[in-house]
């Protein structure tokens, strides 16, 4: 019988980051840590998750859509990825060794150094860098702005155009021509 011997990772010397999420959907904050993150990093695969938790209001198909159309088609430092199973996991096999996230509130760390801590003992070579959401947008989460769509509100500025419309499309809302 032969020693369990892990999958190794192809090395590459390009800086890349996974920043995962649900992304239901993607919102102006999530945008604001996108590219603050290519500041830090070579290349980010935008990492689309499946919660058990959460009902999502978009299918995974239309979220990756959605983050698709907020870039230019020739813009290569952004990758958009549907990811299952662990997460470090997934970031290690595609080669990088960032894990990106994004906190709003000292209430978001607690789990997110969690996490961090959970994830750093499954796989030493992959870290957590957390980035702290631009203050315009530190109110704003994807739960609240389907709330205020659902219910009529307004949420033009805090979403993508494209999102905007999709949401009144969902939700039936007025404006929708």
């Amino acid at each position: 019988m032969t020693a369990y011997e892990p999958f190794v990772a192809p090395k590459t010397s390009e800086r890349i980051a996974v920043y995962p999420g649900t992304f239901d959907p993607i919102t102006r904050g999530h945008l604001d840590i996108i590219h603050r993150a290519l500041s830090l990093f070579d290349r980010v695969i935008v990492a689309v998750g499946i919660n058990a938790a959460k009902q999502p209001l978009f299918s995974l198909e239309e979220r990756m859509a959605m983050i698709r159309d907020c870039f230019p088609a020739d813009e290569k430092r952004i990758e958009v990825d549907a990811v299952t199973g662990l997460l470090v996991d997934y970031a290690y096999t595609k080669g990088a060794r960032a894990i990106i996230r994004g906190l709003r509130a000292v209430s978001d760390f607690d789990y997110e150094f969690q996490l961090a801590l959970m994830n750093r003992r499954i796989e030493r070579e992959v870290e957590t860098v957390f980035l702290m959401t631009g203050f315009r947008w530190i109110y704003i989460s994807s739960s609240i702005i389907k709330d205020a769509a659902r219910h009529g509100g307004d949420v033009g500025g805090l979403v993508p155009d494209h999102v905007c419309e999709r949401l009144r499309e969902r939700f039936m809302m007025p404006g929708n021509g």
